[in-house]
């Protein structure tokens, strides 16, 4: 059985230089991917952009119209990380195209990889944090409206709270939001999640793990979602610029296997993102969110038909 992994090349756009937005990652990403031998073959898939009214099902019309057409005022293109081009819409565009066409993938399959996304700090009608449109939500959102799905459970374990994603589906049924972060980072103001677990600095590979397994398997069995969508943020890891926890490459690796594994052993479809991660070494950088891809490949030669 492959492994699906959804990459588009737009998916890297060029940005000035010492931005602080790690860009190249995605590139890179998907050229290890492509030398690395995985314990499955991969099938690699391409995403179109995401439509707008994919994007107007979590995003107010009015941010739409402005970050579509260009007229972010400096304040929220600042908030946002990037400074606004074409290039960067259609970027963020072909993201949640990907993560929109790794959802539909593993409805299919019950397991699929995007090599990008996990933009959960956008807001309904706001960017945040190096996040435009939030490609959780908008898949989530997509499921559901097209009848694919009664209930998403969205599995957040990225270093920093998923807020965004929170705040777009607090009191909506059938979307059960789950965010594992460093209780101190960002956001200063923490949104209220379903579940929120915020972990204490430092911790590392044993403790986390124990945490994540004291929740995830009750959640499962209690929510019985439809579909997850997994959020493999590697900010968690100790050397992150941006992440106060210390996991290592194994910790990372047995944090997305043990996610992924919980998933499939409970029968329930995966689709799984990226993240952050932040880290001026690329190349170390892209190592770590092939992690995911590893344990995915894993996961599925194990559990595969």
């Amino acid at each position: 059985m492959a492994l699906t992994i959804v990459h588009h090349p737009g998916y890297t756009i060029d940005l000035t230089v010492n931005h602080p937005f790690p860009m190249e990652k995605f590139r890179v990403l998907r050229q290890q991917l492509g030398e690395q031998a995985l314990a499955t073959p991969v099938e690699w898939l391409t995403p179109r952009p995401a439509s707008v009214g994919a994007l107007a099902r979590v995003h107010t019309q009015a941010y739409l119209d402005a970050f579509l057409n260009g007229t972010l005022d400096r304040a929220a293109q600042r908030r946002s990380g990037f400074v606004w081009s074409d290039a960067l819409v259609e970027r963020v565009r072909l993201e949640t195209g990907g993560t929109l066409l790794s959802l539909e993938v593993a409805l299919a399959t019950g397991l699929a990889c995007n090599s990008a996304g996990g933009t959960h700090h956008a807001h309904a009608d706001a960017a945040s944090g190096y996040c435009l449109i939030n490609d959780l939500a908008v898949a989530a959102a997509h499921a559901l409206t097209k009848g694919w799905v009664e209930r998403v459970l969205i599995v957040d374990c990225d270093v920093h709270q998923g807020d965004g994603t929170a705040r777009l589906f607090a009191g909506v049924p059938g979307v059960f939001t789950f965010s594992m972060h460093a209780g101190r980072n960002f956001p200063a103001r923490k949104a209220k999640s379903d579940l929120d677990i915020a972990l204490a600095n430092g911790m590392e590979d044993n403790a986390y793990l124990a945490v994540l397994a004291s929740r995830l398997p009750g959640l499962l069995a209690a929510y019985q979602p439809d579909v997850v969508l997994y959020d493999a943020g590697v900010d968690v890891h100790r050397d992150d610029r941006l992440g106060y926890l210390a996991l290592s490459d194994e910790g990372l690796y047995q944090r997305d296997a043990y996610v992924l594994a919980c998933c499939r052993e409970a029968d329930i479809p995966v689709a799984a993102v990226i993240g952050g991660g932040y880290d001026r070494d690329i190349v170390t950088l892209a190592e770590r969110h092939a992690q995911l891809h590893r344990a995915a490949a894993d996961v599925l030669e194990r559990t595969g038909e």
